[in-house]
């Protein structure tokens, strides 16, 4: 009876976290909405259009803390952070090699979070598989950068972006990969996914491919996604680690 009993108490407050993390994420659902409620593909740049456009990524990043706290202030929370940089930088097409960096500052964090010990106890990182899914990624990377490299020497600055976009493209390829060595399938899900969005917004900013009609939505709604999945894959992570320290003490 005391184990039934306490596998009924664990499974309430499994629902409990469920409706606490869902309430949390609330902000993040509501400003995504005012993002696509609000954007038009005309819109001039603006501090307004700009804080809309942050506003997901922030409240993500508060999100998080508020479940990790500090340990993740160096982690997902301050890559979310970064992102949100990245975001305003964007906005204005003249400060886009200020984003890149701060993208990147962000994909380097989420890299070292998923070395973490929060994710060791999961991580697989000598299997056959993974490996294989190494090996795809960066022949993906490598061939994406050899397709834009042509439109990027046309480019202004390309003198900087040559060799900007390169290391990018590297450090986005390693993200993923330490993103599916953790086999959290929020994370993984989340890193393929902001590989997507870098990529289909390469494609347009370089003018690779003819104009896209939905072109801002689809990297938009695989940037979002990728953000939220990210977070909610580094909260469970951290709930996951606590929960098997407590069954280790026991």
């Amino acid at each position: 009876m005391d184990i039934l009993d306490t596998h009924a108490y664990d499974r309430r407050q499994r629902r409990y976290m469920s409706c606490a993390l869902f309430f949390s994420l609330l902000p993040f659902f509501l400003s995504t909405a005012l993002y696509f409620y609000l954007w038009t593909p005309d819109s001039p740049a603006s501090i307004t259009s700009a804080s809309v456009k942050t506003a997901p990524a922030l409240l993500l990043a508060a999100a998080v803390l508020s479940w990790n706290g500090g340990q993740s202030v160096l982690g997902v929370a301050g890559g979310l952070v970064f992102s949100a940089v990245g975001d305003w930088c964007l906005v204005w097409p003249e400060h886009f090699l200020h984003g890149m960096g701060a993208f990147a500052a962000a994909h380097l964090l989420y890299s070292f979070t998923f070395i973490s010990s929060n994710y060791s106890a999961y991580s697989a990182s000598s299997s056959l598989c993974f490996r294989f899914l190494c090996l795809i990624l960066f022949m993906t990377g490598g061939g994406f950068y050899i397709y834009l490299f042509p439109f990027l020497q046309k480019a202004p600055d390309s003198e900087l972006l040559v060799p900007a976009v390169g290391i990018y493209v590297v450090m986005i390829a390693v993200m993923g990969t330490l993103a599916i060595r953790t086999r959290h399938t929020a994370t993984m899900l989340g890193s393929l996914s902001f590989m997507v969005s870098d990529l289909s917004l390469a494609l347009q900013i370089f003018k690779a491919t003819p104009p896209m009609e939905y072109g801002n939505a689809l990297v938009m709604v695989t940037y979002y996604s990728a953000q939220l999945l990210i977070a909610v894959g580094d909260i469970k992570a951290v709930e996951n680690k606590d929960d098997f320290s407590k069954w280790k003490r026991s």
